[in-house]
């Protein structure tokens, strides 16, 4: 290492420049006069005899009359355990550096476990009445009397609401008309069912259905795990039961990408142009957008039939007034669009 390079490593552990290049010139000279420093090192001599003040006073150099005014180096090893230690500092910081960059830490999310089912569905009330985009929900007879008035709201507020009754009775199903006036559809099961409600793809309300051993319930805002509970929602909930009630807009809607991919090829294999009306969101902003057009091509990775064959990439090519848009399902990265509602305008 030569003084060019020992100097900025001084600088680097704490030293001002003209500090670092008068010790460095003591290091050589050993005992010498602040003359002799100052043409050594290179600083001024209107200020060597402050550098030379202020490393004495921070315990790097002693000062001292001896026919004239001269200094010496003082306790260099008080130095060097100080860049040891410097040294070492620096060292477990690149470790924690790489330690972090290879092992980033969980996303925070809100859990809440409670031991009350009541307070799932009390908890899912509030979150419904103020949805302002999709809501999805298994629940009982029981609860879904209980949750009317806030699906009604919902709906009022414009969101998609699609609804699962489980009830092994279908005689005891309420009047479809009634249902129909609290949903976009709602579809019969015919087995008991978790309570499950996903709001606006970011809040999750989970328990047991009610003839379980254990009472407890799951109260959730993350993305990820709605994103778990909606494919539970599609696959168990919905996918294999009946509707029972429509509000006539569910006609040509659909709550997930895969369901209209299924209805729409062979539309499209028989030549029809089909024109599809999408709300969702910019995956590059995260702001809401809208966009309407002809669909050019339907993109998926895996072949088979069904929403649940197509776990890999899904989405549509439309043909809009500002070029082609490319739009996928929940979780949508490399799409221009995640939808969150989509609408068949109509089929020539």
């Amino acid at each position: 290492m030569n003084e060019s390079e020992l100097e900025a490593s001084l600088e680097t552990a704490g030293f001002a420049p003209y500090q670092a290049s008068a010790y460095v010139a003591l290091l050589e000279l050993g005992a010498a006069t602040v003359p002799e420093i100052a043409e050594k090192s290179g600083v001024p001599d209107s200020r060597i005899y402050d550098v030379l003040r202020s490393l004495e006073s921070e315990g790097y150099v002693e000062v001292y009359e001896q026919e004239s005014l001269q200094a010496r180096v003082y306790d260099h090893e008080r130095l060097q355990e100080q860049l040891r230690e410097r040294a070492e500092l620096f060292s477990d910081a690149r470790e924690e550096i790489e330690r972090r960059w290879e092992e980033p830490p969980m996303e925070e999310t809100v859990v809440n476990a409670v031991t009350r089912f009541e307070t799932v569905v009390e908890s899912a009330a509030d979150a419904i009445a103020t949805a302002d985009t999709q809501v999805q929900l298994s629940v009982g007879l029981e609860q879904y009397r209980e949750l009317r008035p806030a699906l009604r709201t919902a709906r009022e507020n414009g969101a998609s609401v699609y609804l699962v009754i489980s009830t092994p009775d279908s005689e005891a199903l309420p009047d479809p008309e009634s249902v129909a006036a609290v949903c976009t559809e709602a579809r019969h099961r015919e087995l008991p069912s978790p309570f499950v409600a996903i709001v606006d793809r970011s809040k999750v309300y989970f328990a047991p259905h009610t003839d379980s051993a254990n009472e407890y319930g799951l109260i959730v805002e993350d993305r990820t795990h709605a994103y778990v509970l909606h494919w539970f929602f599609l696959t168990n909930q919905w996918a294999v039961w009946d509707s029972i009630a429509s509000s006539g807009q569910a006609n040509g809607e659909y709550i997930d990408v895969r369901y209209l991919v299924d209805d729409l090829e062979p539309l499209l294999e028989n030549g029809k142009r089909v024109r599809v009306h999408v709300d969702g969101a910019d995956t590059d902003s995260g702001q809401r957008r809208s966009v309407e057009g002809v669909v050019r091509d339907v993109v998926y990775e895996n072949d088979g039939a069904g929403p649940t064959a197509r776990g890999g990439r899904v989405a549509l090519e439309l043909d809009t007034d500002a070029g082609t848009v490319e739009v996928g399902g929940w979780g949508a990265l490399v799409e221009d669009i995640e939808a969150h509602r989509l609408r068949v305008e109509s089929v020539t």
